[in-house]
């Protein structure tokens, strides 16, 4: 939900209040909402953000952000974060202009995503899931670099090439509704910890066509930012309400919340003051944050929901059910449960990742489960049990199945095995130094016949989860 309130006069007050955007963002996570109103986009950059938005081991090793034809560059030293959506079908450029003589600046845009389709968008752009579609760390001789044509020298965009010097990429054609993320790095920082300063300005056919409508500007209302995914333990969130259309009359900022993202505030007063334009939200405390800004002409509101993820945990591995009868080797299907909650995917025995949780087919033993969060709040990696036993054995004397024995009972603690006749006799016990059971009774064969068993094991098994079965009867065959 997204809430704009405004008094006539208040449209006046939206074209002013972004002439010079001063609020930056250093995370993908709170990338600032920006649009194409015929303003340039000014931020004072100071710092790479709380987040290493790349896996270096995956970003920085091959591709644009690899380092350009500077092997020294760094990929994140002043950064700055926007993101915006395409409000018409067309052309999309834009400059970024040097506005010291200390910065050099780098950019890497990435899209288009589809909004409806739940991704966290800034974990598979860390994760290398997601590769620019423009992105030039070339050097920069002219001050400026961008999408379209250099307006310094007039040298037309052009597909990246590492070592080119081109500082301009091929125009972007849009479709209205994409979401587009863009990073931009300075790779030559004065290293005195000072601001540095840089003009973001949207160019291209559309722009030109209808600067107000080229990129969504309804986007741009949502000053806090796109709907946030972290995980517990990550640095704190600071949320910026700097970059609303209120301008410079404000009478008061005030913060609250609705934890559980019901409808219903928690605390309405979170914090609040003429001059509180910022909110820190530290791990693990979810829900949807408000801000309302008064100002002489109404309020104007926003939120953001901010969902953390803890690392997985599992609970346990329970077999759901049997597939088929098998006379050589018993297979079942598992379900995974976990103590947490997250987007997790699946995997077992190195197999594919999958979505579900269930898996079909497993053998009987030791087996190995990876879950995963798609939102990059870890991976384990358990170990778990399926005891399981063949439904038929045939002591025959032909050295195949001649001895009946519980399938993955040398995993198990101090396990004992006993067999019954249908009419409750105990026939035979078994733990995981015996062969198994001959199908003999006081050296008597016994008839073709069901027979019962009863497991009795340990339930502390060194760490390894075991997954229980309720099955208790097999067949001898003669």
């Amino acid at each position: 939900m997204r809430t704009l309130f405004s008094a006539t006069c208040f449209f006046f007050l939206f074209s002013i209040g972004l002439t010079a955007q001063t609020a930056n963002s250093g995370d993908c996570r709170t990338a600032i909402p920006v649009c194409a109103d015929g303003e340039p986009i000014m931020p004072f950059v100071d710092g790479s953000g709380d987040i290493d938005e790349f896996d270096a081991d995956v970003i920085r090793q091959t591709g644009c952000l690899e380092k350009g034809s500077v092997a020294s560059a760094n990929i994140e030293n002043n950064t700055s974060w926007f993101v915006f959506r395409a409000g018409t079908d067309g052309q999309i450029g834009f400059d970024i202009e040097t506005l010291s003589a200390t910065a050099e600046w780098d950019f890497a845009l990435y899209g288009p995503f589809d909004q409806t389709d739940g991704q966290n968008y800034c974990t598979i752009i860390g994760d290398g899931t997601a590769q620019p579609i423009r992105c030039n760390y070339e050097v920069n001789s002219t001050g400026f670099t961008g999408i379209g044509v250099n307006p310094g020298n007039g040298q037309v965009g052009a597909p990246f090439v590492k070592g080119s010097q081109n500082t301009y990429d091929e125009w972007l054609d849009v479709v209205a509704g994409e979401l587009y993320y863009l990073f931009i790095n300075n790779y030559n920082t004065n290293f005195d910890g000072d601001p540095e300063p840089f003009s973001l300005t949207f160019t291209g056919s559309s722009v030109d066509a209808d600067q107000d409508t080229a990129l969504d500007c309804t986007l741009r209302d949502e000053f806090l930012g796109l709907d946030i995914v972290a995980c517990e333990g990550d640095p704190d969130i600071v949320l910026n309400a700097r970059n609303s259309p209120a301008g410079p009359n404000v009478n008061n900022v005030t913060w609250s919340v609705d934890t559980d993202d019901d409808g219903t505030l928690d605390n309405a007063n979170l914090l609040s003051g003429p001059a509180e334009f910022e909110y820190t939200v530290t791990s693990p405390n979810s829900g949807r944050y408000f801000v309302t800004i008064e100002t002489p002409f109404g309020d104007i509101v926003d939120d953001i929901l901010i969902t953390f993820f803890p690392t997985p945990e599992l609970d346990e591995v329970i077999i759901v059910e049997d597939l088929r009868d098998n006379p050589e080797v018993d297979t079942y299907d598992i379900e995974i449960t976990t103590l947490t909650t997250g987007d997790y995917e699946y995997a077992i025995n190195g197999g594919e990742f999958q979505d579900e949780a269930i898996f079909l087919d497993v053998p009987p033993g030791l087996n190995t489960v990876i879950i995963n969060d798609k939102n990059g709040c870890g991976m384990v990696e358990e170990d778990f049990l399926v005891v399981g036993y063949p439904k038929f054995f045939s002591p025959n004397g032909d050295g195949i199945y001649d001895e009946w024995q519980i399938l993955g009972i040398s995993e198990l603690s101090n396990p004992d095995v006993f067999i019954f006749d249908r009419y409750g006799k105990l026939l035979k016990q078994i733990d995981e130094n015996s062969p198994g059971w001959d199908g003999t009774f006081n050296g008597r064969a016994l008839p073709s016949s069901d027979y019962w068993f009863k497991l009795e094991y340990d339930r502390n098994d060194q760490g390894v989860v075991v997954a229980s079965t309720t099955r208790r009867h097999f067949t001898l065959l003669r």
